[in-house]
């Protein structure tokens, strides 16, 4: 009797899967509406942001298909502007801090509560559910254009923001608005995309509001708890097929002086996984630093990419997991260590260790991809440069390879991993700013050789037509991604700079900022894959 009635009181899979998919259109909607209203290319032009769902705990109950290392961190953010805020209708909370559930100091989140069910007689309305999406801004203030500055102080890279009311009741904090702004080097640009932020989370509130007539709040509730379930079951099921085993891996960031390392011990136990980085070495003086934050996304997006394609993203995933961190050290940072590098440059790496470990544990798994998002970003006029030009800050990320596999070769010039951006088009950056891009092409046989080869790497060239502040940062300089069952490391990446078009080049370290004159041509090499399995 009790077996036939849990049966007839089961979700109806079919159902479900529709309460799935209408969840992450909402999430693609808000999407659609953040790329068609923002002002800046790089979210305009590059898509860096992400949109999400959340229920009335900040649990993440959709999203869209946008940028891994935004959506599995975005809930602590969530989470933090429900503990500090008191939101009521019409509010949005931004905050952008690292030490509160953030990345680093360009991703400012947006978070907005949905009111949708009256509250009992003499009681206070509280948010049923909550809308928020993350934008990589391409400046926030700091020591250098493009807050990607290579400093151990998170103060040095750009403006820190707690959680704080940016909309009260449907209006603008103008006050608020002109702080943030105040502290930023392209004001209205910015403006821009923080209001098409705006924007987007209400675009989620009328389509979750839609739902709630369509459905009523009392099934929405529970369509979101029962896909929160299923995911964790289908994530239980996912380690019991597993070994139950303790493996680990290790794998290093490079630094001016030493190498900086990263470990992870799995011990998997029938349905249960722990993820311990403790052994992990201490935070460096430097901006690789990753919050808590970055390294629960990269172990979410690693078991995602290991459950089956139609399972439902949420915060079920990470249910049957522990991941143990020790305070201060490269994957948990503190306050008030730099962090701008440790969202783009040490997810990528916790990444790697993750999957190196898990392929001691199941077939299938993939070779080191590029492991770096070669970061660069520039702008002007210069401190103490004579221009009629307005102030521009410009950011990017560059592909690189994929790691080959047992199923096949690599890639060739992807966005791997934490990162799901695409490339602003030449005309568009030529347009927007001082630069001309005189090569974009594959670097020929960059992947590592093996049975399967990695994917090849990107050469890039740029020509800039006045004085400019660059900034690079990137990793894999000095040794490959490493290869898998016998397959070759890929090539390492390199940077190279012309200070004149009629000069001789010279080969810059991976972490470098400076001024550039007009005339200078830099060079952006990304690594190739690794391969996969003896020739």
């Amino acid at each position: 009797m009790g077996k036939r009635r849990s049966r007839r009181n089961a979700p109806d899979p079919v159902r479900l899967d529709v309460f799935n998919h209408l969840f992450a259109a909402a999430a693609e909607e808000m999407g659609a509406v953040l790329l068609r209203s923002s002002l800046s290319p790089n979210i305009r032009e590059r898509r860096d942001f992400s949109c999400a769902l959340f229920d009335a705990e900040g649990r993440m109950i959709g999203q869209a298909a946008h940028l891994p290392i935004h959506l599995g961190s975005t809930p602590m953010s969530v989470r933090s502007a429900i503990d500090a805020i008191d939101m009521q209708p019409g509010d949005a909370v931004c905050l952008n801090d690292p030490f509160a559930g953030g990345t680093h100091l360009p991703d400012i989140t947006l978070v907005s509560p949905v009111f949708v069910s009256k509250p009992a007689r003499g009681r206070r309305a509280r948010p049923d559910f909550y809308c928020a999406n993350r934008a990589h801004h391409a400046d926030v203030g700091g020591s250098e254009p493009g807050s990607m500055a290579a400093v151990g102080d998170v103060h040095g890279e750009g403006l820190r923001i707690p959680p704080v009311r940016l909309v009260r009741g449907g209006e603008v904090d103008r006050e608020m608005l002109a702080l943030l702004l105040a502290n930023m080097r392209v004001p209205r640009e910015r403006q821009g995309d923080l209001l098409a932020q705006w924007s987007t989370n209400r675009t989620g509130e009328t389509r979750l509001t839609d739902l709630v007539r369509e459905y009523g709040v009392r099934e929405l509730r529970q369509r979101a708890i029962e896909l929160m379930d299923w995911t964790e079951r289908l994530t239980r099921e996912l380690l019991r097929a597993l070994p139950d085993r303790e493996v680990a891996f290790e794998d290093e960031l490079e630094t001016p002086g030493d190498p900086v390392r990263i470990r992870v011990e799995l011990k998997k136990a029938k349905d249960r996984l722990t993820c311990d980085f403790r052994a992990t070495d201490a935070a460096p003086e430097s901006s690789l630093n990753a919050t808590r934050a970055v390294t629960l996304s990269a172990v979410f997006y690693v078991l995602r990419t290991l459950l089956p394609d139609f399972t439902p993203t949420n915060d079920g995933i990470l249910r049957p997991v522990e991941v143990l961190t020790r305070r201060g050290t490269l994957v948990d940072a503190v306050y008030p260590s730099g962090v701008s590098a440790g969202n783009v440059e040490t997810s990528q790496r916790l990444v790697d260790v993750l999957l190196g470990a898990f392929a001691k544990l199941t077939p299938g798994i993939p070779a080191a991809s590029a492991g770096t998002m070669s970061n660069l970003t520039f702008g002007g006029p210069p401190a103490g440069a004579a221009s009629a030009r307005e102030p521009f800050a410009y950011y990017e990320t560059s592909p690189g390879g994929a790691g080959a596999s047992a199923a096949g070769p690599g890639a060739h010039l992807v966005q791997t991993h934490m990162t799901n951006t695409r490339n602003t088009p030449i005309e568009e950056l030529e347009l927007s700013y001082p630069v001309r891009v005189l090569g974009l092409e594959a670097r020929r046989a960059s992947g590592g050789g093996g049975r399967h080869r990695g994917g090849d790497g990107l050469t890039k060239r740029l020509l800039f037509l006045e004085p400019v502040h660059v900034s690079f940062v990137g990793q894999r300089q000095k040794k490959g991604p490493w290869g898998l069952a016998g397959g070759r490391a890929g090539k390492p990446g390199t940077l190279g700079l012309k200070a004149s078009a009629g000069g001789g080049a010279r080969r810059l370290t991976g972490n470098w900022s400076g001024r550039l004159a007009s005339g200078a041509i830099l060079r952006v090499d990304t690594p190739g894959g690794g391969g996969y399995g003896r020739t």
